[in-house]
């Protein structure tokens, strides 16, 4: 193993264990290194596989056209999900959970089948989902002041934190995704609104492109995983005691509720 890759991983985990955010690492890597940043995050996903955490999903990140071009990529990237991310629809999240959180509005997809072919297209991620759900993913940095590149978000695990899901599924024939609408509303008062176009198009378009990159890659959805589509508007900073609604059309509502003093979490 490059020395350089098992130095970001240790500076990673030890941000998320101090609750101290570290210095940018891409300054490890070679300019446009992904394949290592990617192994930076596989590294730390195998040590928490190692410790006994449950992998329960993937989440896309950088579907934003925007935000691709704000980080000079034309690709989106992805990160897993592990059980222990998931918080019940509002409960109460230590605010130290999360380092720097940020909340986006989300369609999560949970599968039936297995994809495994080496080109999945929309008719098989239609037929392979068994339904969707609002989500709330909360993102976060062990990066200092979220000063990232694609290399730093890659390899810390697509700057993930945890998830909120909605508790009423919907099945796909039902809803159009494409044109669903979104709100965030913070403490009440609307902060954030989008649409699925805003993810790649359509969620299921990200979907698609997350099932044929896991193939690629060896290491396929299957069934059972939680799929997180990507943000369909844009980020909200969250403080201790805020609590965060996200209504999609077609889909209803979930809630991220921060606790209002700082714990450690």
């Amino acid at each position: 193993m490059n020395a350089n890759i098992g130095r970001a991983a240790e500076l990673l985990l030890l941000a998320q264990s101090s609750g101290e955010p570290c210095a940018p690492v891409r300054t490890l890597f070679e300019a446009g290194d992904i394949a290592g940043a990617y192994s930076v995050q596989d590294l730390n996903v195998q040590r928490g596989l190692d410790q006994g955490r449950r992998m329960v999903g993937r989440k896309i990140g950088l579907t934003a056209r925007s935000v691709q071009k704000q980080l000079g990529v034309d690709q989106p990237d992805y990160g897993v999900l592990f059980a222990d991310m998931e918080v019940t629809d509002g409960e109460a999240i230590a605010f130290g959970r999360v380092l720097q959180p940020k909340a986006e509005a989300e369609v999560a997809l949970v599968l039936e089948r297995d994809l495994t072919v080496e080109q999945p297209t929309i008719a098989d991620v239609l037929r392979a989902t068994a339904f969707a759900l609002p989500a709330i993913e909360i993102v976060g940095s062990r990066i200092a002041s979220w000063d990232i590149t694609i290399l730093d978000t890659i390899a810390d695990n697509a700057s993930s934190g945890a998830f909120v899901l909605g508790t009423s599924p919907r099945k796909l024939p039902d809803i159009d995704l494409r044109l669903c609408g979104m709100a965030m509303f913070h403490n009440g008062e609307p902060v954030s609104v989008g649409a699925g176009v805003a993810c790649l198009g359509h969620p299921l378009i990200a979907a698609q492109w997350l099932a044929r990159t896991m193939v690629r890659v060896g290491r396929p959805l299957l069934a059972g995983d939680i799929v997180l589509t990507g943000a369909l508007g844009p980020m909200v900073a969250a403080f201790p005691g805020d609590v965060l609604e996200a209504r999609i059309e077609g889909l209803g509502r979930v809630t991220a509720a921060f606790a209002a003093e700082q714990t450690d979490g």
